[in-house]
């Protein structure tokens, strides 16, 4: 199915692009949380002002995002876990595990902004990316410590 993005999408594309997805991609996910229309003669009619929405609304996200970028600069996050021998842990830290520790400092933002290629599985201190778009990024410190056992 060949839709109109509304918004600009990780991975398939920037608002006002027409892309050709799964069927059932387009009409359970997209075009219920209005993230894409379909592309029909009368929607393709109205690209420049889907992207001219987009556009300002992005424009407004930014200084939003810039700010959030320079508050989490200063940040570090210590998470304390079990772990065996070799430091390597019981379990690990994730995405989940990053966004609900900023939850608790008052700071949202989603997990699909955390940029980790797999899970934290080691004692140790780790830069995090976080992206907001693709022109704002920033890293906050990560320091996993072992659980100390009585």
């Amino acid at each position: 199915m060949k839709v109109i993005l509304a918004k600009d999408i990780k991975k398939l594309g920037e608002a006002g692009k027409v892309v050709k997805v799964a069927n059932g991609y387009a009409r359970n996910y997209l075009i219920p949380l209005n993230l894409a229309i379909p592309a029909t003669s009368r929607n393709i009619s109205k690209i420049e002002i889907i992207k001219k929405q987009a556009e300002a609304e992005k424009t407004a996200m930014q200084g939003e995002y810039q700010a959030l970028a320079q508050k989490l600069e200063k940040i570090k996050l210590t998470f304390i876990r079990k772990a065996d021998e070799n430091d390597h842990l019981f379990g690990s830290v994730s995405e989940s595990d990053i966004v609900k520790a900023l939850a608790k400092m008052e700071i949202e933002i989603h997990s699909s902004n955390v940029n980790i290629e797999k899970h934290l599985k080691e004692i140790g201190t780790f830069d995090v990316e976080i992206e907001f778009s693709t022109e704002i990024k920033t890293n906050i410190k990560i320091k996993i410590e072992k659980e100390l056992q009585e």
